[in-house]
């Protein structure tokens, strides 16, 4: 009796270990066109210690990803240093589009398109005290971003390494960071 029950938990083991062996999967091979379409996602706005976290919504098609709402409160921070100035500014530019551009290559090892980014520059006009400050931010992409054929999202980062008012560069300035770690498609 005692040998049959060991035969039979050696055969349910062995059964179960064999079924449970699925090695036949195979991603999805991602291809280039794969990176366009609409995206919700993370995005992480970070100055010196401080950052903030929203959720951002933009669109990829044809090598450019656009943004409808690209985030410049703390560009505007950097131009107008008084707070309630800031809010007015804000609401008076209302929402700002912006069109990263970026070169898209293969990767067949990792399953993933890899993104170089050559960002424009930034042009905003900021309305304070009933003047115009016109301001040029320059953007540039210091690391690739990512669309990961695994899970089919996308993942970069761009800085704005300075910011010059109506000719003048602003000093003292800290890089702002907008980082997208985890691009949903939608």
């Amino acid at each position: 009796m005692k040998k049959l029950m060991v035969l039979k938990t050696v055969l349910i083991m062995l059964a179960l270990m064999l079924t449970s062996c699925d090695d036949n999967y195979e991603p999805t091979p991602v291809a280039v066109t794969d990176v366009n379409g609409n995206y919700k996602a993370k995005q992480i706005v970070s100055q010196g210690n401080t950052g903030t976290e929203k959720i951002n919504e933009f669109m990829a098609k044809d090598s450019v990803i656009i943004f409808k709402d690209f985030p410049v409160k703390e560009i505007v921070q950097a131009v107008v240093k008084n707070p309630v100035k800031v809010e007015t500014a804000l609401a008076e530019m209302g929402k700002i589009e912006y069109k990263l551009n970026y070169t898209s290559k293969l990767n067949l090892n990792n399953n993933t398109v890899e993104l170089t980014f050559s960002p424009k520059i930034l042009n905003l006009e900021i309305p304070v005290d009933g003047t115009i400050k016109n301001t040029v931010i320059t953007l540039a992409g210091k690391q690739k971003g990512y669309f990961v054929g695994q899970d089919w999202s996308l993942r970069f980062g761009i800085v704005a390494e300075k910011i010059t008012v109506d000719g003048a560069a602003v000093s003292p300035f800290e890089i702002i960071k907008y980082d997208f770690p985890y691009c949903l498609k939608n």
